[in-house]
């Protein structure tokens, strides 16, 4: 009996990496299980993983080469189908799986990145609504991020040189899919934002699948958007599709026609709200100097009535009156006093000495007293007699008594 060679370790870890390597079986298998132990090697780009089911588990690696083709990150705990084949890593003689492609045992490959990515995303305050910037009114130049061949791009032309003419537009036309479409849209966005050269962007296309969709999924066009200082309309696809860029934006549009509507005014609407506006301001305006006119009127009747030589001339015309009045009561009392004189003159008039004087009468005084008596004078005594035209002074001889 022949003995068997004495191999070393290598070689029994080469013989039997051939054997397996050499096996048709196992160089192209599908392999349904569960993700643990994931690792991203982030230096070479390398996924190393276990692949486990309810029994058993195999390690496996995917290298950087076959993992760029992923649309999603593998996680712990992720069921996946892959494909690929079974070989032995020489050094530490342990065979393992060597994947070439990998899809989620579920969900779709795309619908599961976009679930990752949007979470990754809304976690770093991507979609917060307190950073969304206001789309300007009026923009005086627009930029557009389309393909210059789509549909799209004649929609927003169409609508926005019958809504506002007047608005410049910038195309910057991209590839809108494929693998180079979401490096152009972001480089487009970037390059808008590096010289100023619009006041709000329209980022979109037109309806299409999801694979057609996905450069508006990507996430350097996320981080693009983000990071825009110009405010940024997403329209992506048809009302019911919804991208990464969508959530990202300053405001998403259903369609580019729409973005179109958003991105500017109707200059026939503004033209009449501007024309009722100024019906309005002439109306009120004529208003107000009816009413300040009405206000100087009474003012000017108030300053009337203040006017100091109107008060004046008010006082004037009252003391006149006063004055009349005085001088009617006056005269009316001097009437009656006049007539009650004249009375009280007749009356002395008629007891007035002297008028019995003139029909030749005397009076007679002693030491300056009228003598009323006989009996008040004595033989002898001095008397001075007053006669109307003048006095004789006598000497009494006798008295003659009645």
């Amino acid at each position: 009996m022949k003995t068997p060679p004495v191999l070393t370790v290598t070689q029994l870890n080469t013989y039997i990496k051939s054997v397996i390597d050499s096996d048709l079986n196992l160089n192209n298998v599908f392999v349904q299980g569960e993700i643990s132990n994931f690792t991203n090697h982030y230096r070479t780009g390398h996924y190393y993983m276990s692949i486990k089911d309810g029994d058993s588990s195999i390690k496996a690696v995917m290298f950087k080469y076959s993992n760029q083709r992923l649309r999603f990150m593998p996680e712990n705990g992720m069921n996946v189908i892959l494909r690929g084949r079974v070989s032995v890593f020489e050094r530490d003689g342990q065979y393992q799986l060597y994947i070439d492609d990998m899809q989620p045992d579920g969900a779709g490959a795309l619908a599961l990145a976009f679930e990752q990515l949007k979470q990754k995303l809304a976690s770093q305050g991507l979609f917060d609504p307190d950073k969304k910037k206001p789309i300007p009114f009026m923009p005086k130049r627009i930029g557009v991020v389309t393909s210059n061949t789509g549909a799209a791009v004649h929609d927003i032309i169409n609508v926005i040189s019958r809504r506002f003419p007047m608005t410049e537009l910038v195309i910057a036309p991209v590839q809108v899919q494929g693998t180079s479409a979401a490096g152009q849209i972001a480089a487009a966005i970037r390059e808008f934002n590096s010289c100023n050269g619009a006041d709000v962007l329209i980022v979109g296309r037109g309806g299409g699948s999801v694979e057609d969709l996905w450069a508006f999924n990507e996430e350097v066009v996320a981080r693009a958007v983000y990071d825009s200082h110009i405010p940024v309309i997403s329209a992506v696809g048809h009302e019911t599709d919804f991208t990464i860029c969508d959530f990202v934006a300053d405001l998403r549009a259903p369609t580019p026609s729409a973005a179109a509507e958003l991105a500017v005014p109707d200059w026939r609407e503004q033209k009449l709200y501007v024309d009722a506006l100024f019906n309005q301001c002439k109306d009120t305006v004529l208003a107000k100097i009816q009413s300040e006119e009405d206000n100087l009127r009474f003012i000017l009747k108030q300053l009337e009535y203040a006017n100091p030589m109107t008060v004046i001339e008010n006082k004037i015309q009252t003391v006149d009156i006063i004055s009349q009045k005085i001088y009617d009561k006056v005269r009316e009392s001097v009437a009656v006093k006049s007539g009650e004189f004249a009375a009280i003159l007749a009356r002395l008039d008629a007891l007035n000495p002297m008028k019995v004087m003139q029909r030749g009468y005397a009076i007679a005084y002693k030491n300056e007293t009228a003598i009323t008596s006989v009996s008040h004078i004595n033989k002898g005594d001095k008397l001075k007699i007053r006669l109307l035209d003048g006095a004789v002074n006598v000497t009494v001889d006798e008295r003659e008594e009645n």
